[in-house]
């Protein structure tokens, strides 16, 4: 068994999603906050309060407040003392680094998920795309997007290397927002298609199809954010 795994008895389940490190009501925030900056009703130029967003999600501000810290560790939003909280702006370059740290972190994890693809692991990797693919189908551009990046942070975590996971942990969330500033339409994506094909490769063992595989859609995702005729789009 390859060293760079951790037992699976040493690894709880939840640890290496972001999307989860947060207790209900919060936890039911984060979706709900993180797909409207996805979606644009919250962007750059907006305008927006601890106080407006408790409006807007009815909540309490304390819970407003930990979501934001949640999304600023995530460099999604911007906190400065004596500012209002403001959604991050990315550049093209930020982006290609983001990619590419993406695509050195998830060609070893992909490869790693295919030396442990667990029963649970599998049937949680199905569930994520069938969420993504209603998603897609219901035009919940936010939600898509998010499911597609959860999709990642799933299959890392079956890999079984906590610090590696973590790792791209960090960088799911910028990738999501950049997708979402993006010309893509949501309902011309392909990305679950993609996802099914990864997990029929780790469900068979198959690193070497696994790898290539990610690599392709990795490709897609570089190509559809960094070229300047956006032709479909892919979420990742």
């Amino acid at each position: 068994m390859n060293s760079l795994a951790t037992p699976s008895h040493n690894r709880p389940m939840s640890a290496a999603l972001p999307f989860s490190r947060l207790r209900a009501p919060v936890e039911d925030l984060y979706p709900r906050l993180f797909d409207a900056i996805l979606e644009q009703r919250i962007d750059a130029a907006s305008r927006f309060t601890e106080e407006s967003l408790k409006q807007m999600f009815g909540v309490s501000r304390a819970d407003v407040r930990r979501v934001l810290t949640q999304l600023a560790h995530e460099h999604i939003i911007v906190l400065r003392a004596n500012h209002r909280p403001r959604v991050a702006e990315l550049d093209a370059e930020h982006t290609r680094q983001t990619l590419h740290a993406r695509r050195l972190a998830e060609s070893t994890l992909v490869r790693l998920a295919c030396q442990r693809p667990s029963v649970e692991g599998l049937k949680r990797l199905r569930a994520l795309i069938e969420r993504e693919r209603q998603a897609v189908e219901q035009d919940r551009r936010g939600a898509a997007i998010r499911l597609s990046g959860e999709f990642h942070l799933a299959l890392a975590q079956m890999a079984g290397n906590a610090p590696l996971a973590h790792f791209l942990g960090s960088l799911v969330p910028l990738t999501s927002l950049a997708i979402a500033r993006s010309e893509c339409q949501t309902n011309s994506c392909c990305a679950w298609q993609e996802h099914v094909a990864i997990v029929e490769a780790v469900e068979c063992g198959d690193a070497a199809k696994a790898g290539l595989l990610m690599n392709r859609h990795l490709d897609h995702l570089e190509q559809a954010l960094l070229s300047s005729t956006l032709g479909h789009c892919v979420a990742g």
